[in-house]
């Protein structure tokens, strides 16, 4: 079994698994991160996605072994100090969430996309969010939340 060592929420990780763990599996089931949700297992949902150095990707796309050496952000590491991140505040404040499946995924997704694009529009938003599925709501709410949250991030992603 290959060792593999990264950064998970800013602590250290050094464990061996199996070559072909998925991440989203090592990371719920090796780690608890349980916020990390499995959805559909091909990519097409969202309800996976985590940052790798910074980036978002699809847990469910990818094995744990690839990410040795990296640094993995979950929902759980975004909040810190009991603060909620800025786009989960946005998401609370603007009822971005009904049942709460897609909602870890979704403010990964969108954290990503106000680092890459800070000044997206509506139609860029809802552009960017294709990769990520809401069964339960109309994304209005959802995109109301990332354009309020990209004015109180900052810096901060």
């Amino acid at each position: 079994m290959p060792k593999i060592e990264m950064r998970v929420n800013g602590k250290p990780i050094s464990v061996e698994t199996e070559a072909e763990t998925l991440l989203v599996h090592f990371l719920r089931d090796r780690l608890g991160l349980t916020g990390t949700h499995v959805g559909c297992d091909t990519g097409q949902c969202g309800a996976c996605t985590v940052h790798l150095n910074g980036e978002a990707v699809k847990s469910c796309t990818m094995f744990a072994v690839q990410a040795h050496g990296a640094e993995i952000t979950t929902i759980e590491g975004l909040a810190k100090n009991g603060k909620l991140h800025p786009m989960q505040e946005a998401f609370r404040e603007h009822h971005a969430l009904q049942c709460g499946f897609c909602t870890p995924g979704m403010i990964m997704a969108a954290v990503d996309i106000v680092r890459r694009k800070p000044n997206a529009d509506e139609k860029t938003i809802r552009q960017e969010l294709e990769g990520n599925i809401c069964r339960c709501t109309g994304y209005h709410n959802i995109v109301k939340a990332i354009a309020s949250a990209a004015a109180g991030m900052g810096a901060r992603s």
